[in-house]
């Protein structure tokens, strides 16, 4: 991510983006570059326009988050995903675990 995120920096500070720049914006965080790595985000980059890329990152994951609920359920089917309650819970009571926390604070 210290790569991409370098690229992105680069981009909005107007500067080219190369392995040169790259290696010299992480050196200058304090992270060791490796120049394979470099050359292979320069080459991925080359012919992106990055302002689209970004702008289309962004919408994407509202885009994603509305559709995955949907995503299992066949259409017109709305697919229930709480768990069904027991009526019966053989667990603690609300007021034991009241009292137990009681115990954490003196």
């Amino acid at each position: 991510m210290e790569y991409v995120y370098s690229a992105m920096l680069l981009h909005s500070a107007g500067k080219e983006i190369t392995e040169d720049a790259l290696g010299n914006v992480l050196k200058a965080a304090g992270v060791e570059s490796d120049a394979a790595r470099s050359k292979a985000l320069v080459a991925a980059l080359s012919g992106i326009d990055i302002e689209e890329a970004m702008s289309t990152a962004v919408a994407m994951p509202m885009a994603g988050a509305a559709a995955a609920p949907a995503a299992g359920a066949p259409e017109g089917e709305a697919k229930d995903e709480k768990p069904p309650e027991d009526e019966e819970d053989e667990g603690v009571s609300e007021e034991e675990a009241v009292a137990g926390l009681g115990a954490l604070f003196g």
